[in-house]
């Protein structure tokens, strides 16, 4: 299992942008799918976007048009680029690795004001 660290979570106004990124400990070019889930308080955690070694995406009804994610095999890092933010994109964003079982990193807060 790789281990995998977030960063690029903060505040920020409605309609602003954030740019999440994912670090890997070891190589994810054989991970079959890498992505993000979030939770916001009181929420069950919920996908937001997954990637595939295939480059096919996954998105949630709520974040399509708006969240874009991407991986670099190269740098073992997942991106989750967030534009056109709203408040309730509000919650921890964690950051996750599947192949024969899930990794999870230790998530980054994101909080956008209305």
């Amino acid at each position: 299992q790789v281990q995998l660290v977030e960063s690029g979570g903060g505040l920020v106004q409605a309609g602003g942008s954030l740019r999440l990124s994912c670090a890997a400990s070891g190589s994810i070019r054989s991970i079959n799918a890498v992505g993000w889930y979030r939770q916001a308080p009181g929420k069950q955690r919920e996908l937001v976007a997954s990637i595939t070694t295939g480059g096919r995406t996954n998105y949630a009804d709520s974040v399509k048009g708006r969240f874009t994610i991407s991986r670099d095999n190269a740098k073992n890092t997942v991106a989750l680029q967030m534009n056109s933010l709203k408040p309730e994109d509000t919650g921890v964003y964690y950051c996750y690795s599947l192949q024969l079982t899930i990794s999870w990193g230790q998530g980054t807060q994101v909080t956008v004001s209305s």
